[in-house]
């Protein structure tokens, strides 16, 4: 199909919908400049330390390093924590909530990322699904309790050319032992998903008024496919845009990144310029 055509059947699919669930994966970030993690090659071009130690992603999103190597546990999330504070979310989003104010039940986030992005670019709290959590929010190491509070009193200062923290290392206010993001990490018997569990409640709720939703899912990888499976299981045909592995069974496929993707649609769709600045700013 021509992408001309893609593009046009994608906004046929968004035309009379009356919510919008957003279901985002890593991709979604890039277009912001954040890094892209896919394959360790990618993951240590971003930090060059632990290329040098020989630690890919799935050693250091582990909750065994918080208790072998604090610092440089730390030193990886704190860094990640201190990048996403900074990043200024892509025009992109501003984009998808030009789509959901047309629509009478508006939108839906459901992401992997938990990077706080969607909220950082306007869209409601309580219409959030962080399936692994979020960066922003904290948990005992241990746990002591079922506490989850905000992150907002860390200030990480990291020594980047070890990927190591120098400042105090975060402490549960409860026990005084280590904390640590509230994030599903590989291999984690520890993670409290509670938060994330209201979260889905939440969405639920929302999906029982939505009576034609339309289907956006952007960036989204195969390699853990939560957000694919949650974007197909709504029984509608699913706007894929992803720049690789793009091939959707049901739906229209735009093998594009986020941002140029989105605002092709946003022509076809007679989206205004000035609100898609506004929404963004």
């Amino acid at each position: 199909m021509r992408l001309e055509d893609a593009v046009e059947h994608a906004a046929a699919l968004i035309q009379d919908a009356d919510g919008l669930l957003v279901a985002a994966g890593a991709g979604m970030g890039v277009d912001s400049g954040l890094p892209d993690f896919r394959g360790t090659a990618g993951f240590w071009r971003a930090y060059p330390p632990l290329a040098r130690l020989g630690l890919a992603f799935h050693d250091m999103a582990c909750p065994d390093t918080f208790e072998s190597d604090p610092r440089l546990a730390w030193g990886f999330y704190g860094h990640r924590l201190a990048l996403y504070r900074a990043t200024t979310p892509h025009a992109g989003f501003g984009i998808l909530r030009a789509i959901a104010a047309r629509m009478a039940h508006g939108s839906f986030v459901f992401t992997s990322n938990v990077d706080g992005q969607f909220q950082r670019a306007g869209f409601a709290e309580d219409a959030v699904v962080e399936c692994h959590g979020s960066i922003h929010h904290l948990q005992c190491t241990r746990p002591c309790c079922d506490a989850i509070w905000p992150a907002d009193g860390v200030a990480p200062g990291v020594d980047m050319d070890a990927c190591r923290l120098f400042t105090p290392l975060p402490a549960c206010p409860r026990c005084g032992r280590l904390s640590r993001p509230n994030i599903l990490m590989f291999g984690d018997g520890a993670w409290l998903p509670a938060r994330s569990e209201e979260q889905y409640a939440r969405f639920s709720r929302w999906r029982t008024r939505v009576a034609r939703p339309a289907v956006i899912e952007l960036g989204a990888g195969v390699d853990i496919p939560s957000v694919r499976r949650m974007a197909e299981s709504q029984g509608v045909p699913v706007v894929r845009i992803n720049p690789r592995e793009a091939a959707v069974h049901r739906g229209v496929a735009l093998e594009m990144g986020a941002l140029p993707a989105l605002q092709l649609l946003a022509e076809a769709l007679g989206i205004d310029k000035n609100q898609i600045r506004q929404l963004s700013a």
